[in-house]
């Protein structure tokens, strides 16, 4: 592993190891100094799930409560996200669950942490271990939580407004599909606006499980 002190040209690319499982990447990636927000975190919030999975799922970064325990999405958005899938039909135990960015990223408010959204520069320092991740897990569909996640797979043009419930073909996986993030349905300022989009989000992760459907005979042959 190639390992420089931290600096404005280092990203998680001088932090990869030679092997590029998730074990190795994991391991890794507790000392990753590839931009600043290593320097607030508690620690770094590495994926999990699945090895393989059928579906890998992508989130922006940890919050509050997952920077303090570790994993990925186990505070109110990951919950909200376990119904979901439940709903649409995605077997949890098929799926991997990870962020874009590994660190949380937060201002801080009496005595309140609140979520900063992360940079291009940051996203971008963030983006080989979000690469080695799904490479490492050979899902077959890769679903993007929020526009960050989508921006760091598909460049900064992505528009979850105009592309969101697509999928796509790209080179990280047969498939991609954007959709929104579980915390941006938490935020929607009433009770309507709220199941709106978590309607949207449900009719994305059917789709996904639909598409899903359709590559079960050829996995069981």
């Amino acid at each position: 592993m190639i390992s420089r002190p931290h600096g404005s040209n280092t990203s998680a690319a001088d932090f990869l190891p030679e092997s590029l499982s998730i074990a190795a990447l994991r391991k890794a990636a507790k000392d990753c100094r590839g931009c600043p927000l290593f320097q607030n975190a508690t620690q770094t919030v590495f994926g999990e799930g699945a090895l393989p999975a059928r579906v890998l799922l992508a989130g922006e970064q940890p919050g509050d409560q997952e920077d303090l325990q570790g994993r990925p999405f186990v505070g109110p958005a990951g919950k909200l996200l376990d119904v979901a899938l439940a709903e649409a039909g995605i077997d949890r135990e098929e799926v991997y669950i990870t962020n874009a960015v590994k660190h949380f990223k937060w201002t801080p408010r009496g005595k309140m942490r609140l979520h900063a959204k992360p940079s291009s520069r940051e996203v971008a320092a963030c983006r080989p271990w979000l690469a080695a991740e799904i490479k490492a897990v050979e899902a077959e569909i890769v679903v993007c939580l929020g526009a960050t996640a989508a921006q760091s797979l598909l460049g900064s043009a992505f528009r979850i407004t105009k592309q969101r419930g697509q999928l796509l073909s790209t080179d990280f996986a047969p498939a991609l599909l954007a959709t929104y993030h579980p915390s941006a349905i938490l935020r929607a300022p009433d009770a309507k606006q709220r199941e709106e989009l978590r309607q949207l989000f449900l009719s994305d992760l059917k789709l996904v499980a639909k598409a899903l459907a359709k590559e079960r005979p050829r996995r069981s042959r």
